[in-house]
C-alpha cells in the first residue's frame, strides 16, 4: 500500500482543494484567458477563503459569460443588479462592480500576458521553502504589480491579492520542498 503524498499544509483534505493543489497551483501559465480568470477569482477571494471561491468557480463560470472578457467588460448595471441575486457566487456589489472594470481595463492592455509575467521577468520564480510560514504573504513583485495595475484602473488588486495570485498562475513556484509538487514543477521550470 502507498503512503499517501505529502501535499502543501494549506491544503484540506476537501477534493476540490486536493485537485486544484494537484493539477493547477503554482503551474505556469501562459493562458490568457486563465490568467484574466484568475485575476478575478483572486478579486473575490478578498476576506474570505480560497476554498470558498474555488467551490463557486462553476457557478462564476456559468454566471460571468466563462469569463469572457469583452463580455463581462459590457455588462450593464441591470446584469450586475442580476447577479446581486444569485445564491451561487459572492453577491458583493463592490467586487462584482470590479469584474467589470477590471475586464474593461484587461482589455485596453496591449500584452496582458507579457505584462503578468513581467514581474518575475517573464519565468517562473521556482521558491525552495521548507514550510509553510517561510512562504512570504507579499513580495517585492506582488507590490509592483499591484501599483502597475491599479495605474491601469484595475480594481482589488492590492499586493496580497497580487501575491496569491502570482503563486496561483505559477509565476511563483511556492510549494514546500516537503509538497510532492515541488519536485516535479521545480524540474519543470
Amino acid at each position: 500500500m502507498n503512503a499517501p503524498c505529502k501535499r502543501c499544509r494549506w491544503c484540506s483534505d476537501d477534493p476540490d482543494y486536493i485537485a486544484y493543489h494537484d493539477h493547477e497551483w503554482g503551474v505556469p501559465s501562459h493562458d490568457m484567458h486563465y490568467l484574466f480568470e484568475m485575476l478575478l477569482l483572486e478579486g473575490f477571494q478578498a476576506g474570505l477563503s480560497w476554498i470558498t471561491v474555488l467551490k463557486k468557480r462553476p457557478r462564476y463560470r456559468e454566471v460571468l459569460y466563462g469569463f469572457n472578457a469583452e463580455k463581462l467588460a459590457a455588462m450593464d448595471d441591470a446584469a450586475i443588479e442580476k447577479l446581486m441575486q444569485d445564491p451561487g457566487i459572492i453577491r458583493n456589489r463592490l467586487k462584482l462592480n470590479a469584474a467589470r472594470q477590471n475586464a474593461q481595463a484587461w482589455l485596453a492592455l496591449q500584452d496582458p500576458v507579457g505584462l503578468v509575467w513581467s514581474f518575475t521577468g517573464g519565468r517562473p520564480i521556482v521558491s525552495h521553502y521548507s514550510d509553510h510560514d517561510s512562504v512570504p504573504v507579499m513580495t517585492p513583485q506582488a507590490e509592483q504589480m499591484s501599483r502597475t495595475l491599479k495605474k491601469a484602473g484595475f480594481n482589488f488588486v492590492g499586493p496580497t491579492i497580487c501575491q496569491s495570485y502570482l503563486q496561483a498562475v505559477g509565476c511563483f513556484m511556492d510549494h514546500t520542498t516537503d509538497c510532492f509538487r515541488h519536485r516535479m514543477l521545480a524540474e519543470a521550470s
